[in-house]
């Protein structure tokens, strides 16, 4: 493992540095952070898993956005764990979640794209994780979009059945509202995403997108946008869109990515912001 901690450490020198690790996801319970990780103070909750409500809960409110109640069995199958205050291994998104808000407060920044190397890193299952998350701080609305058009995943990690996706928003005109979804998280919305043949790249890099962009960033000065991005090295998809955020987070399965992996990764990057590195599967 050392030519990959080589090259991680690269990774946090020529970018932001090291935002965090998270400890491996459907481990046991006793597995916790590695020992380098960094510590950082997490903010208090501002409910727990919506069973002791905030005082601002009820300041939120769905009108045309659909709401789905979401099964607890379904979601600890997937690993969806933020929302659960008895799983110790929800402290892992909690550091990271208040590493990342301070990065993004000191630098204005509202979006953030989350993408990996190769498949199964667990890039979607950090992003919906971090997004519940960041979504439970009562300053912050959060809005995660799906944007692998071609495989996405985020609405069956979750476990809601769609009909329509991001992209009936960008070439068919569909309202947004028609498509958002609140998961059952009072400060959260979903807008998932349909599977798309080829051409997605041309989707991303589309006027539609600009002005899709320009309208959910300007719309609501109080919201957090995830993206979750295919992984780099499988098409051009990733490549394309992170510039259009404000920064990203890269994820690296131990054991799994190889340290030429993330160094192609950085070199397609370029000059893209990188807020940090997550080493997921950590044991």
């Amino acid at each position: 493992m050392e030519s990959l901690q080589d090259a991680i450490e690269k990774a946090r020198l020529e970018r932001e540095g090291l935002i965090g690790k998270t400890a491996a996801l459907g481990t046991s319970k006793k597995d916790a952070l590695p020992e380098e990780a960094t510590k950082m103070a997490g903010s208090k909750d501002a409910f727990e898993a919506g069973k002791n409500p905030s005082p601002l809960r009820s300041q939120v409110r769905y009108s045309a956005t659909r709401r789905v109640q979401l099964d607890e069995n379904t979601l600890s199958m997937n690993r969806i764990i933020a929302g659960d205050i008895h799983d110790p291994r929800v402290e892992a998104y909690r550091q990271l979640r208040s590493q990342v808000l301070i990065s993004m407060k000191r630098n204005s920044w509202h979006t953030m794209a989350i993408t990996s190397a190769q498949e199964n890193a667990g890039k979607t299952l950090t992003a919906i994780n971090l997004a519940i998350c960041m979504s439970q701080e009562v300053t912050n609305t959060v809005m995660l979009v799906d944007l692998d058009l071609r495989t996405p995943h985020v609405h069956t990690a979750l476990g809601i059945d769609i009909d329509k996706g991001i992209v009936d928003h960008l070439l068919h005109g569909e309202p947004l509202e028609n498509i958002l979804i609140n998961p059952d998280f009072p400060r959260l919305v979903v807008l998932p995403g349909q599977p798309q043949g080829s051409h997605s790249s041309e989707i991303l890099s589309s006027p539609e997108m600009s002005a899709f962009m320009d309208d959910i960033t300007n719309r609501y000065p109080d919201r957090i946008i995830i993206f979750d991005l295919p992984p780099l090295l499988r098409n051009d998809d990733a490549i394309v869109f992170v510039p259009k955020a404000d920064s990203f987070l890269f994820v690296v399965e131990q054991g799994v990515t190889r340290a030429d992996e993330i160094e192609r990764s950085l070199q397609l990057l370029g000059p893209s912001k990188m807020m940090g590195t997550i080493l997921n599967k950590a044991r």
